[in-house]
């Protein structure tokens, strides 16, 4: 899950300077949603944890993160786009697919976004530190939209994935399933040795090529890597670099 400050928002709300580091107050129940094609929807619940009502904003957009919520053009519908939530309460979004054209032998993939903004103090109101800065938290997380009768099982997908080494200090990821596959961190493992290759997400049907900092040398290399579920859960296995 991502928090990004809107620029352009916060200088609306700024009072003074920050004084504290800032949190978000609007949490989602998950880290990414799957939406099945045969469903007619699917719900994500907001929760406010914070002590003041807050304003959400939401929308999805088809990749683009600096895309405006007017302009964007998706299969979905996503009710309510504006809500008030107050301290402790919840609010449930309902996506709907509304337009059969999306590939029926892939995952499709989108984001989902919701902007968090917080009331100001009241008129009248006590102030604990006059040091203050209200800001403006966008939560951005991925919408796979998942055909039926798609194989193998989305928890195989990841150790269906082939890895080869593709040049002095590169390999190459081949994914040849239909699913999306994402990894929080991919090692390269040879006795004492560990190469950081970073993380990355496989689109169905792709490649990927990895650059690790120094030369991989010698036989023996096996790619250990944390894919992430569903569920938003951390697999972690490892395979041979062929």
């Amino acid at each position: 899950m991502k928090k990004v400050i809107l620029a352009g928002i916060i200088a609306g709300l700024c009072t003074a300077v920050l004084s504290q580091p800032a949190m978000a107050d609007l949490v989602l129940s998950g880290t990414r949603v799957i939406y099945p094609a045969d469903k007619k929807d699917v719900t994500i619940q907001m929760t406010n944890k914070g002590k003041r009502p807050l304003l959400a904003q939401s929308w999805i957009d088809a990749g683009d993160p600096s895309a405006r919520p007017e302009s964007v053009d998706v299969p979905f519908f996503l009710t309510p786009p504006v809500s008030r939530i107050d301290p402790e309460k919840g609010q449930t979004l309902r996506l709907v697919y509304n337009q059969p054209t999306l590939p029926k032998d892939r995952e499709s993939l989108y984001w989902l976004n919701v902007l968090e903004i917080p009331s100001k103090a009241k008129a009248g109101e006590k102030k604990t530190d006059n040091n203050t800065l209200q800001l403006a938290f966008r939560t951005r997380i991925k919408i796979f939209f998942r055909p039926g009768n798609l194989k193998p099982l989305p928890n195989e997908a990841a150790a269906k994935v082939v890895w080869q080494k593709s040049g002095d200090n590169k390999i190459t990821a081949d994914n040849p399933t239909p699913y999306y596959i994402s990894y929080s961190n991919i090692d390269l493992v040879s006795g004492s040795r560990t190469l950081d290759m970073g993380d990355t997400m496989l689109a169905p049907f792709s490649k990927a090529d990895l650059t690790a900092k120094q030369s991989i040398t010698g036989a023996g290399w096996k790619v250990k890597y944390t894919s992430i579920n569903d569920y938003g859960g951390a697999d972690l296995a490892e395979t041979p670099l062929k």
